[in-house]
């Protein structure tokens, strides 16, 4: 295969999604003529979410994978170069910065924004996969109101786990704590509001084995669980299932060149989305493990995009 030239741009945006769509918006209105580089799951975790009824704007329900491809038409009419590829290795350490796809297409740039996103951890079971988006969920935010007056599970036993499950009491009747230990790892402060919450009941030293329900219309009847210690085997009747194992952050790729934290998220300066080195920005969810929310990556999309261009203005 003959290998392209370079392609050189001002700026350069890692990954889609909310933030990195919306960071080529801003970023080609200023005329800076941005390239986007997208991978394989275009939309990133939005694609996954089929009702969406928090992003402003919208009085009726829109489909996640709609709001995606809205964002990305809109980048490309205000004049984003959008390309296919996964970029391999960056090297960040002189200016202009550079990345290189999968396929040997060199990029420079004298800015880059990442927003290359978070994936859910999955218990990785088959049928969980199958309920995804018809009862099984990684995100409590985002569809705790679909579950009103309904039981529902939730599976973990960290800060994330505790703190979906006491926010899914606002709309579930009861709520089913699963974890594989006998004790949760989340801060002491939270375990104390859990317990004391009534319609919290936790099963402990339990994995999920199997999520149950129809397949016409998909829907979630109830899980199959296994106690580690007795292996006994139970069937419990629930609407839903929420996952809430952790996250993890799509930054491999900057080991080594960008501060993160135990985590791999990347750090950035206090209201900002600066990273250790000028002209490197971090958006979304890759930056962002608090809020984890289409409107808040969104947001700082835009961010980064006007400190991307003061960056270049004043060089």
């Amino acid at each position: 295969m003959s290998q392209n030239p370079t392609k050189h741009t001002k700026v350069l945006i890692i990954g889609s999604g909310p933030a990195g769509y919306t960071a080529a918006v801003y970023a080609a209105r200023a005329m800076l003529n941005p390239i986007l580089v997208y991978g394989s799951e275009p939309g990133g975790q939005l694609t996954t979410t089929t009702d969406v009824e928090n992003y402003p704007g919208f009085a009726d329900v829109i489909q996640g994978p709609w709001l995606m491809d809205q964002m990305k038409d809109q980048a490309k009419a205000v004049g984003t170069e959008m390309i296919e590829d996964h970029i391999q290795s960056v090297n960040l350490k002189s200016t202009p910065f550079e990345a290189v796809g999968d396929n040997g297409q060199k990029f420079t740039a004298d800015s880059i924004i990442i927003s290359t996103g978070a994936q859910a951890r999955w218990l990785n079971i088959k049928s969980e996969q199958e309920f995804r988006g018809f009862g099984v969920s990684a995100c409590a935010t985002c569809d705790g109101f679909f579950f009103k007056e309904k039981e529902v599970a939730v599976v973990g036993g960290g800060n994330a786990a505790v703190e979906e499950a006491m926010f899914l009491t606002k709309f579930a009747s009861k709520v089913k704590l699963i974890h594989r230990r006998d004790s949760l790892r989340a801060e002491k402060m939270l375990q104390k509001k859990l317990m004391e919450n009534k319609k919290i009941e936790i099963i402990w030293d339990t994995i999920i084995e199997d999520v149950i329900g129809d397949k016409d219309p998909k829907n979630v009847k109830g899980i199959k669980v296994k106690n580690v210690k007795t292996n006994k085997i139970d069937e419990i009747k629930v609407d839903g299932l929420f996952v809430a194992i952790g996250h993890d952050p799509a930054t491999s790729l900057f080991k080594d060149q960008l501060k993160m934290d135990n985590e791999g998220y990347l750090i950035t300066k206090p209201d900002s989305t600066e990273t250790n080195i000028p002209g490197v920005y971090a958006a979304g969810d890759v930056k962002d493990k608090i809020f984890r929310q289409a409107v808040t990556a969104a947001g700082m999309g835009c961010m980064a995009a006007l400190e991307a261009e003061k960056h270049l203005s004043h060089k």
